[in-house]
């Protein structure tokens, strides 16, 4: 499995919107509202990196409202 966090900059105001679309793909675990510098973080996970990239390039990246993203994948998940 591969991860990564993607945080998400978007339209100003449209932040609710884009979360709620976020979460209606599937490869998208996570997603949440955040204040800062990045609108929206999510968490992305794929069976490969293939899949990860398409789906950050074909279904995150294309979301109306999305002005720009910044993938950060995951090299190893720390935990209890």
């Amino acid at each position: 499995m591969t991860s990564a966090y993607v945080l998400i900059n978007t339209e100003i105001g449209s932040e609710e919107e884009v979360l709620k679309e976020l979460k209606q793909i599937p490869l998208v675990k996570e997603a949440h509202l955040v204040y800062g510098v990045y609108d929206i973080v999510a968490l992305v996970e794929a069976p490969d990196l293939d899949k990860l990239k398409e789906a950050v390039t074909w279904k995150v990246r294309k979301l109306d409202k999305v002005r720009s993203t910044l993938t950060m994948i995951i090299v190893e998940r720390g935990g209890k």
